[in-house]
């Protein structure tokens, strides 16, 4: 019998959630206590809700009177920074046999950062037996999981100027690229984002940036309004591109539109990257970035809502993360319910 494997959607039932620490040997080290501070939140309603993974040097002292410190699974890694869904493990499921743990390689969003050692994470975690699943090596191929978005049906949404950005798989070009998603996840289209940027982003356009996919032929999206703001065109544009998406059979997607955060700057003068399309789906919630925006942050948990009832939905305030260039989804990654827990805590 063929085995079919698939890459499931967000919303399919999980078990980890990982986390990799800030610690002083990080980009956080100026700010850790106030990176550190939404690190603890983070955690709490991940591990109050399912179990968490984390990744670190040595186990946080932050969490030394963790209440929920047997949901959690440390392994014990040297790592260069934080941003999990781009160095962790993207995941393959088939139903008759063990999960495929795809290990791609990571670079620094192009060889822009430091990423030998969280390069190297993966493996390491393999070789704990912290994860269920067969070690699938694709460092060949640079691929972050913030780049791609899928459905669990055979669509794959992703953006052309991160995956045609020099520095990630410059040697292929955007048909050789389509041509080895599809048949690496097994898919049935791929849907290529042209346009939408987010100012003080390092990942030159990932998706979860800027548009989502959602159960229910579902596309949530940051949409600006403002004539004046400097996202205006390009958003604007990618707006127009997803109308003309269609699903598999043909209709178009509903299209949820997220409001855009006022702008917010570092000491600088340097716009940060504020977006709520960054957001975490887990079993009974949906955890997403607020950035003391009262009437931005209650819109985007409407329109949460809307896509996802009956998950709750809990704001974490993410100021702290947009400092270092990215937001919530970018610092977690999930794992389906069949990557299970091998060793003690």
């Amino acid at each position: 019998m063929e085995k079919t494997y698939y890459l499931p959607a967000e919303w399919y039932k999980q078990s980890y959630i990982q986390l990799t620490w800030p610690h002083a040997d990080t980009d956080w080290a100026y700010m850790l206590d106030e990176v550190e501070t939404c690190f603890v939140r983070l955690a709490t309603e991940i591990a109050s809700r399912q179990p968490l993974l984390l990744v670190a040097p040595e186990f946080p002292a932050a969490l030394a009177d963790f209440p929920y410190r047997d949901q959690i699974t440390f392994v014990k890694c040297p790592t260069n920074d934080t941003w999990a869904r781009d160095h962790a493990f993207i995941t393959l499921l088939e139903k008759h046999s063990d999960p495929q743990l795809l290990d791609f390689c990571f670079n620094g969003w192009g060889m822009k950062f430091a990423a030998h050692k969280d390069n190297l994470i993966n493996s390491h975690l393999f070789k704990t037996g912290a994860l269920n699943g067969d070690y699938i090596n694709c460092r060949n191929f640079v691929l972050e999981g913030g780049s791609i978005e899928s459905d669990g049906e055979g669509t794959l949404l992703t953006t052309s100027p991160c995956l045609l950005a020099p520095n990630r798989n410059d040697t292929l070009s955007r048909k050789d690229i389509e041509a080895y998603l599809m048949e690496r996840f097994n898919l049935r289209q791929v849907l290529w984002l042209d346009y939408g940027y987010l100012a003080g982003d390092d990942t030159d356009s990932h998706v979860d940036t800027l548009a989502r996919l959602c159960p229910d032929h579902t596309i949530t999206y940051v949409q600006c309004v403002d004539k004046d703001d400097e996202h205006y065109g390009a958003l604007r544009s990618m707006e127009d591109q997803l109308k003309t998406f269609r699903t598999l059979d043909g209709d178009p997607y509903r299209l949820l539109p997220l409001p855009m955060p006022e702008a917010i700057y570092d000491e600088d003068g340097e716009r940060l990257p504020a977006t709520y399309a960054n957001f975490l789906i887990m079993n009974e919630a949906v955890l997403y970035p607020t950035y003391a925006q009262p009437e931005n942050d209650a819109r985007a948990a409407q329109v949460l809502a809307e896509v996802f009832p009956g998950r709750e939905i809990v704001g974490i305030d993410c100021r702290a993360l947009i400092k270092q260039h990215g937001s919530l989804h970018c610092v977690t990654m999930q794992y389906p319910e069949s990557v299970k827990n091998q060793i003690a805590q």
